[in-house]
């Protein structure tokens, strides 16, 4: 069984910044590629900003320039620095990990983001 643990979530003013963090545990082989994923209320699930195992990012088009992910290997941990925090990051933020070989998607239990003044 995998488990994904986030944390970091919070209430933040516009123009804040959060820093989300997610660690895996449990019987995973090898993680690939890691990942974030929003939801906000009305809206589907998007995704947020991915990062291979070798390091190669990928953004939404709204992050751009200010969320930052990263991940250690190691520690099986993948994190979102988020700055410039607008009233529309205001979401649910959820982990998601890919079993290198398989490919099988593993998802945390989401923390929420209020980006409120």
């Amino acid at each position: 069984q995998v488990q994904l643990v986030e944390s970091g979530g919070g209430l933040v003013q516009p123009g804040g910044s959060l820093r989300l963090s997610c660690v895996a545990s449990g019987s995973i082989f090898s993680i690939g590629s890691m990942g974030w994923h929003r939801q906000a209320p009305g809206k589907q699930r998007e995704l947020v900003a991915t990062i291979t195992r070798g390091g190669t990012t990928n953004y939404a088009d709204s992050v751009k320039g200010r969320f930052t992910i990263s991940r250690d290997n190691g520690k099986r941990t993948v994190a979102l620095q988020m700055n410039m925090l607008k009233p529309e990051d205001t979401a649910v933020y959820y982990c998601n990990v890919n079993e290198r070989f398989t490919g099988e998607a593993y998802w945390g239990q989401g923390t929420q983001v209020i980006v409120s003044s």
